[in-house]
């Protein structure tokens, strides 16, 4: 059985990494590889469990044992989902009033390279306040009204795609694996911010600069239509900016309400996203039902992506089964062995994750490696106590594990949620963006991992 659940759990990775030939849908890969890796795991427990010291062979209580960790499991699972849920309901809710016109109609230039610095910087901070996936869904959009050529504005969606995945590698709210180490307490609001900032500029601003030197022109924007003309807005500019400013307003009030609280960060999201409900359905009161609900949090609901957050959930746990029947402390133990060093662990994770997916390769490590408490530290010899130190909260382990997972999907177009989203947008071809943006990408990525292990060296 324990061998099994790994077989199982490397088909089921396959099926998700292969979801467009295979033409299935991710999620249910993954909500199937999870309900098979806990149904082995429960009917293999008197076999399993005594070989990672937590069972007894033949033991009544064994398949208990199992059922008390696939609850604890699903309710960290929970809070992430929670968390998530809400935050692209807020997102989606801004997006229908149109809030996001508030930036782009303050881009006006048509110089191709500084339209490129505009779009990349705006991507990059605001990802960090939103998260990478709605920022790159709302500037591939934006493109649409400032590119006229379809193979150009691939050219700005692929750096939209890179400046959106280093904008959420630095903040907590800013890409789900980095939400995940947050609210697993590996890492701080501040902490993040504060190391990762610097890094996460130096992956965008090498590829910029790069280009600046390359890129000469001005771009064609696509002609108005008369029906664009004359398309009525849906809502007020003063209604627009007031969701806009409480929307935006919500997400960052998150690490805050988290920091003065102690309670656990969905519950800050569902405070925002509770006031922000109330607000929407007061100040469209007057309006009769055709016009008020697509403006409305029951309306916008259905355009949340569900099949995202099952896709989180079953990978999640399926991880998690992983973790209980001990194959990821093994993983641990090859990694350390094999490579020894904390940032070319994290580096091979990073160029890993631009092939499969990142929240499975950082939920993995998770729980692989253990938050490690200043106790531990007491515990064994000198050289022992420096390797746990950089697992303890806000550690060099799990600050170079949020940088790296964020930021290495953008080698491939596959490789991050931001990239799928830019490739199924504007049917980018996966052979293009590895000739044009691959390797712009990956010299980014190395030089932001060499920026934190300078910093990290003084």
């Amino acid at each position: 059985m324990y061998a099994l659940m790994a077989l199982i759990f490397v088909l089921g990775y396959l099926c998700i990494a292969f979801e467009h030939p295979l033409k299935i849908d991710k999620a249910a890969s993954a909500i199937l590889t999870a309900v098979l890796c806990w149904t082995l795991l429960v009917l293999g427990a008197d076999t399993i469990l005594p070989l990672i010291g937590t069972g007894t062979a033949g033991g009544a209580n064994n398949a208990h044992h199992v059922t008390v960790e696939l609850r604890h499991h699903l309710g960290e699972i929970s809070e992430i989902l929670f968390f998530l849920m809400g935050a692209m309901t807020i997102v989606e809710l801004i997006d229908a009033h149109e809030g996001f016109k508030v930036i782009t109609d303050r881009i006006r230039t048509n110089k191709r390279v500084t339209l490129l610095w505009m779009v990349a910087l705006i991507t990059f901070f605001l990802s960090a306040a939103l998260d990478n996936l709605t920022t790159t869904i709302v500037m591939v959009s934006l493109l649409r009204k400032l590119v006229a050529d379809q193979k150009e504005r691939w050219f700005y969606a692929g750096i939209v795609v890179i400046a959106a995945n280093a904008g959420g590698a630095w903040s907590p709210i800013g890409d789900v694996t980095t939400t995940m180490l947050w609210i697993g307490n590996q890492i701080t609001a501040s902490g993040i911010v504060v190391n990762l900032i610097i890094p996460s500029l130096v992956c965008l601003l090498v590829p910029l600069l790069i280009l600046s030197f390359t890129m000469k022109g001005e771009i064609h924007r696509p002609q108005l239509t008369v029906l664009d003309e004359e398309r009525r807005d849906p809502t007020t500019p003063f209604e627009r900016n007031l969701v806009f400013i409480l929307g935006i307003g919500a997400l960052v009030f998150v690490p805050i309400f988290k920091t003065v609280t102690h309670l656990p960060p969905y519950m800050g999201i569902l405070l925002g996203l509770g006031v922000l409900w109330v607000v929407t359905e007061v100040i469209h009161r007057g309006k009769n039902d055709e016009d008020k609900h697509p403006l409305s949090v029951v309306g916008v609901l259905r355009r949340i992506d569900t099949t995202s957050v099952l896709f989180f959930l079953g990978i999640l746990l399926a991880v998690s089964s992983l973790a209980t029947a001990g194959h990821l402390i093994q993983v641990a133990t090859l990694l350390r062995e094999g490579l020894g060093d904390i940032y070319a662990i994290n580096i091979a994770i990073g160029l890993l994750s631009s092939v499969v997916d990142n929240v499975p390769l950082v939920a993995g490590a998770m729980k692989m490696y253990p938050l490690v408490t200043p106790a531990a530290l007491e515990v064994g010899g000198v050289s022992e106590a420096t390797w746990l130190s950089n697992f303890m909260v806000d550690g060099t382990f799990w600050e170079m594990l949020a940088y790296c997972a964020g930021t290495g999907g953008s080698c491939l177009i596959i490789g991050s949620a931001a990239g799928v989203a830019a490739m199924g947008m504007e049917k980018i071809n996966f052979i293009w963006y590895l000739k044009k943006i691959s390797l712009l990408a990956f010299v980014g990525y190395m030089a932001g991992a060499a920026t934190y292990i300078g910093i990290a060296a003084l």
